[in-house]
């Protein structure tokens, strides 16, 4: 048997239902589902009110007037007419015809994100399909039958055409579903295995499934949820570079943030950071720092003193620096999450008889809020790997060995293999997030001649956020080396002291050089299940 199972039993399993009605989904929510965490059903309420659009609009194609997409062709096409009896046919060609993707095929979790998506926006009764059509996507979500989605070909305006047909198609029987080993298999046979009957379209249901931003949406809410735990982590892991520096915890005093400067990231940041921080004897203050300087100086009026009162911005500017990433993921996921509770296909059918003939399958909302995310996902990365450099540096670490080497230097290496690829992904992100949403290239015969690329803005994000658990990897486990190298691990904060004991559960101290890309890899992995957050609650850190 394929992954259905499983899946199945893991969502029978989670918490109460997320309802979907098309009005109130969260990106939080949404990841549940997609995880398998909780299950999904359409709300009752909602149903009612898709059941009656739909019988309204019966009634209206039935007069066999000109409408989109019902009785004439897609996109260029639409001047042709099509009979009212050729209905199902419509539907049916237009999904095989731009099931067209190519390419890696999305993640599972990606899939189902889309599938809830797409349900959530038909949900609202505007698109007018049947109450069946979003039931059979709930049915699939909950039985685990995902489909296979090819990553490249949307454009992002009419909507993610391509990764939608790719799962619509799945519908009626036909297409590919993805197996828990990777591989494919056909629809129907899988469908045969759960009993499940596909389904047959009628008129303005296959443009439905695909003429909207499901796919770009759905993914924009995993990765809103992924970048929600990497900026915390990426705190955590800060503090803990900072005991390791013996740097000062006093640029995060609540006045300089609270009352100087309050934007909500940066107050949130600074807060996190003397949650984590709190209990350290690590850490030197303004006044310590300015006695020490005064002492060295003596008489002299003029002089060095080797006492730095305030460090260097990668030590003393994490809340202006994270807080802004904080502040963008805040404005994102609001985007996100109002384009997710959209009715974003063409044509819209209202609830006072008017037929709505736009655009609103456009993704450009959501493909500049990926763009932002992007860019605060790079500078989360490059503040991170400049901080690593700070921590190897014997310029710039607070005497401790050159690049973090326990011993002999010189003939062993310590980390200065181990930041190449930090500083590689550094380069590969600024690459990367170039923005997407600018990049608009006609297409269709020139009607769609100003398309949005949202959801390869979103697979950027994607790759970037992706990259970031690697070189924040590398600072986590340089700082546990310094901390360790200076003897302060019984110094660093109750949050320090249990995240150094987590690292060292599952990486040992670098006696001596060794092959290190299996310590990478094991750190990344725990950072990419958000593993930190829980770590430094427990240890009494009250961290958001």
């Amino acid at each position: 048997m394929n992954e259905v199972s499983s899946q199945h039993a893991s969502s029978r399993l989670g918490g109460t239902a997320v309802e979907v009605d098309g009005q109130q989904l969260t990106a939080a929510a949404l990841a549940q589902v997609a995880q398998g965490r909780r299950p999904a059903s359409l709300d009752q309420a909602a149903r009612a009110h898709v059941a009656d659009a739909r019988a309204r609009f019966e009634e209206l194609a039935s007069s066999n007037i000109p409408i989109y997409g019902v009785s004439t062709g897609f996109g260029e096409l639409v001047h042709n007419w099509v009979d009212i009896e050729h209905a199902g046919a419509l539907q049916e060609n237009l999904l095989r015809s731009h099931c067209a993707g190519v390419g890696p095929l999305f993640g599972r979790e990606e899939v189902r994100a889309m599938m809830v998506a797409r349900a959530n926006a038909l949900a609202r009764g505007y698109s007018a399909v049947r109450p069946l059509v979003i039931e059979q996507l709930l049915r699939y979500v909950e039985a685990g039958i995902t489909p296979a989605v090819p990553q490249v070909g949307s454009l992002g305006a009419s909507g993610d055409l391509a990764p939608l047909s790719h799962i619509a198609i799945t519908l009626i029987g036909e297409g590919k579903v993805l197996l828990a080993d990777g591989t494919t298999a056909p629809t129907g046979q899988v469908l045969r295995e759960h009993g499940i009957e596909p389904i047959k379209l009628s008129h303005k249901e296959g443009l439905a499934l695909i003429n909207g931003t499901s796919a770009m949406t759905g993914m924009a809410c995993l990765l809103l949820e992924t970048m929600r735990a990497q900026v915390t982590q990426a705190e955590i892991i800060a503090a803990l570079a900072l005991e390791g520096l013996n740097a000062s915890a006093d640029a995060f005093m609540t006045h300089g943030h609270d009352i100087a400067k309050p934007h909500p990231g940066q107050v949130q940041s600074a807060a996190n950071l003397r949650a984590l921080l709190a209990g350290s004897t690590r850490l030197s203050g303004h006044g310590q720092l300015a006695g020490e300087m005064k002492t060295r100086a003596g008489d002299e009026k003029n002089t060095g003193t080797g006492v730095f009162i305030q460090k260097a911005y990668t030590l003393r500017c994490i809340p202006q620096v994270l807080g802004a990433v904080r502040d963008t993921l805040g404005h994102c996921a609001t985007v996100v999450e109002r384009e997710l509770n959209s009715s974003n296909d063409n044509p819209l059918f209202f609830d006072d008889g008017e037929l709505f003939h736009g655009g609103n399958f456009h993704g450009q909302q959501v493909a500049f809020a990926m763009d932002f995310l992007a860019i605060a996902a790079t500078q989360l990365g490059v503040v991170s790997e400049r901080r690593l450099n700070r921590l190897l540096s014997p310029h710039l670490n607070n005497g401790l060995p050159a690049f973090l080497a326990a011993a002999n230097e010189g003939l062993s290496c310590g980390f200065a293999g181990a930041q190449y690829p930090a500083t590689a992904l550094i380069a590969e992100n600024r690459t990367i997030c170039s923005p997407a949403s600018i990049q608009s290239v006609p297409s269709n015969g020139d009607n769609q001649d100003v398309v949005s690329m949202g959801l390869i803005g979103a697979r950027n994000a994607r790759r970037i956020i992706d990259n970031n658990q690697y070189i924040l990897a590398v600072e986590l486990l340089a700082a546990c080396q310094a901390a360790e190298l200076a003897g302060a691990v019984e110094s660093l904060s109750p949050a320090g002291r249990a995240v150094f004991a987590f690292v060292r559960e599952r990486v040992p101290f670098l006696a001596m050089d060794r092959y290190m890309t299996d310590d990478i890899e094991a750190i990344a992995a725990q950072l990419r299940a958000g593993a930190l957050v829980g770590v430094v609650r427990a240890a009494g850190a009250a961290v958001n």
